[in-house]
């Protein structure tokens, strides 16, 4: 088995080739739209989704090729949600991955439209493309994607994260939160992978979702944290927008040391239930390691 650095590095290379592949070439009408999509989603981000599809994958023996599309999609709507979610209505940021957010690379009109295609093109590809032998299955797929995405996650979310907003929330209250905006797209990208596979024992999928739930909440506290301690230039992002926007996070609720003790916990949560699966969920413990532990 490969090192992890150097697995997710082709993983990462190998999607940059999956997505350019599914997203509309910049010469096709309308050209402008399609190279704002592409801008949008190409080079640049870590793949976290990709990757979990993929460990997941490996975990039910999936074929590489039907998680290439189903890792596509998860990856689409992750973008068209950080597009979103950076336009001036919502959290009105200039950076995004190192360079200029989309709204204002192209225009705000444009990039609602990037976010609206994108999302439409990950629910037409888990469609087009054969990814599992029962034709129940891959629709059960396009379902879990799509209530991921919906008002029952993601974009509920976001909907709460907006409302609550000057607020000060408990714990349980802002856990249900990230549920939701974050821990709905991770929990999907191992599903889907997952389900790409021959299918897994009783009791399986509800230990790779619960693995995945930990291991959401656990990546939105290692967020939380490094908003309020690292620097623009580290994130890619800016830096300090929710403390200065007034958002509850884990940080402003438990303070920095135990937000990471939290983090900790969630960690040694998400690897016990990984314990069944032994040597075939290695790559879901390494990538567990890689977020809880990034630039703390």
């Amino acid at each position: 088995m490969i090192d992890f650095q150097a697995w997710a590095a082709a993983l990462q290379q190998r999607m940059e080739g999956v997505l350019s592949d599914v997203l509309p070439q910049p010469s096709i009408a309308p050209q402008r739209l399609h190279q704002a999509m592409r801008y949008a989603v190409l080079g640049g981000g870590k793949r976290i989704r990709p990757l979990l599809a993929f460990a997941a994958g490996e975990v039910a023996g999936a074929d590489p090729q039907r998680v290439d599309t189903a890792a596509a999609a998860v990856e689409l709507i992750h973008a068209y949600s950080l597009v979103h979610d950076d336009l001036p209505c919502m959290d009105d940021d200039s950076l995004r991955r190192g360079k200029p957010t989309c709204h204002l690379e192209y225009d705000e009109a444009t990039a609602l439209l990037v976010g609206d295609s994108l999302q439409t093109l990950a629910l037409q590809l888990l469609a087009d493309r054969p990814l599992a032998d029962a034709p129940a299955v891959q629709l059960e797929m396009v379902k879990i994607l799509a209530v991921a995405a919906g008002s029952r996650g993601m974009a509920g979310g976001q909907a709460i994260d907006g409302e609550s907003v000057g607020k000060t929330l408990s714990l349980p209250e802002l856990e249900f939160m990230h549920i939701h905006k974050t821990g709905a797209l991770i929990r999907a990208s191992v599903q889907l992978g997952a389900l790409c596979g021959k299918g897994l024992e009783n009791g399986e999928m509800e230990r790779l979702l619960h693995y995945a739930k930990c291991i959401g909440l656990a990546f939105q506290v290692v967020d939380d944290v490094l908003d309020a301690e690292s620097t623009t230039a580290t994130l890619g992002k800016t830096a300090g927008k929710d403390a200065e926007a007034n958002k509850p996070t884990y940080v402003s609720i438990l303070g920095a040391n135990a937000a990471r003790a939290f983090a900790a916990d969630l960690h040694r949560d998400a690897l016990q239930s990984l314990e069944v699966f032994g040597a075939r969920a290695e790559r879901l413990r390494q990538i567990a390691d890689f977020i809880v532990k990034r630039q703390f």
